[in-house]
């Protein structure tokens, strides 16, 4: 992913309204006990960062880490990179 001199990324998409694109974190691929876990076994991200905002969106903005709703998200997947779109309604908390 391109990143200008600001350190921010360089995302092709831009959210409406009051949705956000997010970028999943890495999903565990190794348990506790030490068992790793084949990809399609490995718990999804609840986690992400927030890349773009649309314009009615509030409580995040592009940097935040934030918590979201299991079932809530879409994926996209833009110039080979995987995005999440998540409405603001979704997002539960942000992660310090």
């Amino acid at each position: 992913m391109a990143v200008d001199s600001t350190n921010s990324p360089q995302v092709k998409l831009q959210p409406l309204a009051d949705w956000v694109v997010a970028e999943g974190e890495e999903a565990v691929s190794k348990t506790a006990s030490g068992i790793y876990l084949p990809d399609k076994a490995a718990e999804k991200p609840k986690v992400a960062k927030v890349l773009k905002v649309g314009k009615d969106v509030k409580s995040v903005k592009a940097g935040d880490r934030i918590v979201y709703k299991s079932y809530s998200t879409t994926e996209v997947k833009v110039g080979g990179t995987e995005y999440i779109l998540v409405k603001e309604e979704d997002i539960l908390a942000t992660v310090a």
